[in-house]
């Protein structure tokens, strides 16, 4: 696989609460000059971000209700409707783990929903589901539920808990969710070969720090 064809599919991502407005602008340039499907950021960057990428092909991309996804289903739809407003055109939300666990399922469709209704007709919704703290069963019940209440993609992890993404979780995501949704794999993916088996396992999207080690066959860190 070319390595332009696997940067169209990466989200290239910094999300650590430490990162600089000149860390951002240089994960832009890289985005800009290797053709990334977006910049994955903060919300509070998402306008700094949208400024860097004007123009360009290359998507902004922010996180809703992240990392822990324990926020109220009406926070995280106005935090989607502000980000969009500031020029987010992709939206990674976290859904709420502990209701999936109680197996009130109802609300976490709804708390999907929530964000999916927010996002409608102006960015695309990815569903990260945390899969290191699931179930294979809760994986199934919450690929189901994102895809019942709307959304564009399920999304493995927020790279920020106990395990990233495995080649296993992904089949199973592709399996579950079948060929017309978006699946897309994050946290742990370091490099070229990481990135191929992901992709081999059903990804259509990779979310990664390490994304020019990843299309230039180096080893990089997978710190978001």
């Amino acid at each position: 696989m070319k390595k332009e064809d696997i940067a169209k599919m990466i989200d290239h991502t910094i999300l650590k609460p430490e990162a600089t407005e000149e860390q951002v602008r240089r994960v832009c340039e890289e985005a800009l000059k290797y053709n990334f499907a977006s910049v994955c950021i903060n919300p509070g960057r998402v306008a700094f971000t949208a400024s860097m990428l004007k123009g360009s092909e290359v998507k902004v991309c922010t996180v809703i209700g992240f990392p822990l996804g324990a926020n109220t289903s009406a926070v995280k739809a106005f935090e989607t409707s502000e980000a969009i407003k500031e020029g987010a055109q992709e939206v990674d939300m976290v859904i709420n783990i502990g209701k999936l666990k109680d197996k009130d399922y109802d609300y976490v469709r709804e708390d999907i929903k929530a964000v999916v209704e927010a996002a409608k007709g102006k960015a695309l919704t990815k569903v990260i589901i945390e899969t290191c703290l699931l179930t294979d069963e809760e994986k199934v019940i919450a690929c189901r539920l994102a895809k019942e209440a709307g959304a564009g993609y399920v999304k493995t992890s927020t790279g920020f808990s106990t395990g990233g993404a495995t080649y296993e979780d992904i089949k199973l995501m592709r399996e579950t969710v079948g060929p017309e949704m978006g699946v897309k794999a994050s946290g742990g993916v370091r490099n070229n070969t990481d990135a191929l088996s992901m992709i081999e396992a059903g990804a259509t999207r990779i979310g990664a720090s390490a994304s020019i080690a990843i299309c230039e066959g180096g080893e990089g860190s997978s710190n978001y």
